[in-house]
């Protein structure tokens, strides 16, 4: 089958969060089709140890320390990718946690807001201009979450985050239909994936009902070349069908006018549960 063209011998991808996890997954899938890799992580001691795996596979990597929260980091990051031919995929992978619900000190709020929305769009406005003008196929790719969509009470700061990254990318999916389908946007939805978020609550091995980063990209890569805009993930514990009939009940909040998040509200759990059952 078909890649999608944006996946091409010789051209650049950049992934960011790429020392671990889902970005290191998707880079080293990235490389193996033949494109020079860019990764960036502001770990530097896990950004050596990915470059240095990957170099052993025989792949074209450049790693660059970078903090996405600031953009002239980002700005360094374009400046390094540029040199080494047409980049024709962007991967916005990087995040952080949270902590705390709503009234999480301002720092987390900063924090998780610079990383998870702010960073994106630096990587956004930096790239997408010239992959508008360059003339090829070209891929944007911002790794989201589920959270961002039904909410779940607990990470407030994370869900906010995660649901601006949502609107973002699907606001600039409409932007890119002037490009005429040469430059396309995907929203990446994990499920319950394993991997240093997982590690750093103090889970060692990873649960039986989570996925792998390479379960979630071996799920991107064929829905890439199908072209889908919504890549969203089902774990081991959760299935499609599980999926679309929460967030299904999440949007209906607004049409029945019920409470917010009131998957979560005692009033409504009893019939909430009878909506999954039927």
């Amino acid at each position: 089958m078909p890649g999608h063209p944006a996946i091409a011998p010789d051209h650049v991808a950049v992934v960011t969060g790429a020392a671990s996890g889902i970005g290191l997954a998707a880079a080293r899938r990235f490389g193996a089709a033949g494109m020079r890799l860019v990764l960036a992580d502001r770990d530097g001691d896990a950004l050596a140890a990915a470059g240095e795996a990957l170099r052993g596979e025989g792949l074209a990597v450049h790693p660059v320390i970078a903090d996405v929260a600031r953009r002239e980091d980002v700005a360094r990051v374009k400046a390094i990718a540029d040199d080494l031919g047409p980049v024709t995929l962007l991967m916005n992978n990087a995040a952080r946690e949270g902590g705390g619900g709503i009234f999480a000190d301002a720092a987390t709020w900063e924090a998780t807001l610079d990383v998870n929305l702010l960073g994106p769009l630096h990587g956004i406005q930096l790239f997408v201009p010239d992959m508008i003008a360059g003339g090829l196929r070209c891929a944007v790719i911002n790794t989201g979450s589920k959270q961002g969509i039904t909410l779940p009470p607990g990470d407030t700061a994370y869900n906010v985050s995660k649901a601006a990254l949502k609107a973002l990318t699907e606001s600039l999916a409409h932007d890119l239909l002037r490009s005429e389908g040469r430059v396309t946007a995907h929203l990446l939805i994990p499920g319950f994936t394993f991997t240093g978020f997982t590690r750093a609550r103090g889970i060692a091995d990873k649960p039986a009902g989570a996925w792998t980063a390479e379960q979630v990209v071996d799920f991107m890569m064929p829905a890439l070349d199908r072209g889908d805009f919504y890549i969203l993930c089902p774990d081991n514990d959760v299935t499609r069908e599980m999926d679309e009939k929460r967030m299904r009940w999440a949007m209906e909040d607004v049409i029945h006018g019920r409470p917010a998040l009131s998957r979560w509200h005692p009033d409504y759990a009893a019939a909430f549960a009878a909506y999954l059952d039927r």
